[in-house]
């Protein structure tokens, strides 16, 4: 990519400011970041992966990533929206029609993923719902279990099991305003609570067979290849922007509060200063691991799939780690809203259990360094 990121990188800062952050605390009660996206979508970031020829910005992960990042500081619930629409906008822009191509460029269309189901839970490859052709349509019925931005994204890339060959599962371009959709539930959880990862169902779903992103049965192709290395990396930088947030709120607090009676801020304690240092170091390491994994899988580097499969195992270790120390270093400040260190903490747990888990990626590590196959 020969595109220069550093304009967009400033237009999303300018947004971070105006629009996100007075926006934070609103979509932490729950409230889909509409706002937000819409400011993103407007300046072009919603198509930073689009390509140049339908009018994106024709950008690649590493840009992406920084992206998400910056977000993340802000706020979480955001920035995995964004996350997961670039997931699903680098499929779509690979295998889908050009007028959703263009439309996602422009700004004026958000997707998503809609692959964990009930029944296979966090074993996202292995899709239970059916496709069936019926009457020269294609029919989808599924229990989807978690899906981002469901019921406000445009679209969903979707997984079902294939039409006609024997393999794991084939993907869908599916418009959210497909008749047989519904939203069974709200999203109402700890952490991430304006990205409204609910449930999706659908009924009798019918698309037509040109809705088919890649070929019948390469759904696992393509979630492996392409959408695994995406979504491990932009979710690791989500979760280190988490974490960096958390830090640096610690630190401005252990900065400004003081002990009146001795005359010493919080950050003259050596006991403060350690666990502020170890937040640092676990930061660092993990932004170090983050730009190794970019660099392998840019210059196809031998441990590219290691490092895809490590960087959001421990990012999500830092980030809960980070923001556990951040709470202890504001003492019972941190349980208030205007200090910001609690939500940054709730986001950051959703780190662990989110498809594919850490325990689910430490066995596919073990895997891969033992030389057996992952699935």
């Amino acid at each position: 990519m020969h595109n220069d990121p550093g304009p967009l990188l400033q237009r999303a800062r300018r947004i971070r400011e105006e629009v996100i952050v007075p926006h934070a605390c609103d979509v932490d009660r729950g409230v889909f970041p509409r706002a937000g996206m819409r400011a993103l979508g407007a300046a072009g970031l919603l198509g930073l992966l689009s390509a140049e020829e339908v009018g994106g910005a024709g950008l690649g992960l590493r840009a992406a990533a920084e992206l998400v990042e910056l977000i993340a500081g802000a706020c979480g619930s955001t920035a995995m929206v964004l996350c997961m629409h670039y997931c699903g906008a680098v499929v779509i822009e690979r295998h889908g029609p050009r007028a959703v191509r263009a439309a996602i460029a422009a700004g004026d269309h958000i997707t998503t993923l809609a692959f964990s189901e009930a029944g296979s839970r966090s074993h996202f490859w292995a899709p239970l719902g059916t496709a069936r052709a019926v009457g020269g349509k294609i029919r989808l019925d599924a229990d989807k279990s978690w899906s981002t931005s469901a019921g406000e994204a445009d679209s969903y890339v979707w997984s079902s099991q294939p039409l006609a060959v024997q393999e794991l599962s084939t993907l869908w371009l599916v418009p959210a305003a497909a008749p047989g959709l519904t939203i069974p539930r709200p999203f109402d959880g700890l952490g991430l609570r304006g990205n409204s990862s609910a449930p999706i169902r659908a009924e009798n779903v019918l698309v037509d067979e040109s809705a088919m992103l890649g070929p019948d049965g390469g759904g696992l192709d393509i979630m492996m290849a392409t959408i695994l290395p995406h979504f491990q990396v932009l979710s690791a930088a989500c979760y280190i922007g988490i974490a960096g947030a958390a830090v640096a709120g610690a630190i401005a607090h252990t900065t400004r509060t003081r002990f009146s009676h001795i005359d010493q801020t919080l950050a003259d304690l050596p006991t403060i200063r350690a666990f502020v240092a170890r937040c640092i170091v676990k930061r660092d390491m993990v932004r170090a691991l983050l730009a190794d994994t970019l660099a392998a899988l840019e210059t196809g580097h031998a441990d590219a799939q290691l490092r895809v499969l490590e960087v959001k195992a421990a990012a999500a270790e830092v980030a809960t780690e980070v923001t556990d120390l951040a709470m202890r270093i504001c003492g019972g400040a941190a349980y208030r809203k205007d200090v910001g260190i609690e939500r940054h903490f709730r986001d950051a747990h959703a780190a662990t259990v989110m498809s594919p888990t850490t325990d689910l990626l430490y066995d596919f590590i073990g895997k891969h360094v033992c030389g057996l196959p992952m699935l």
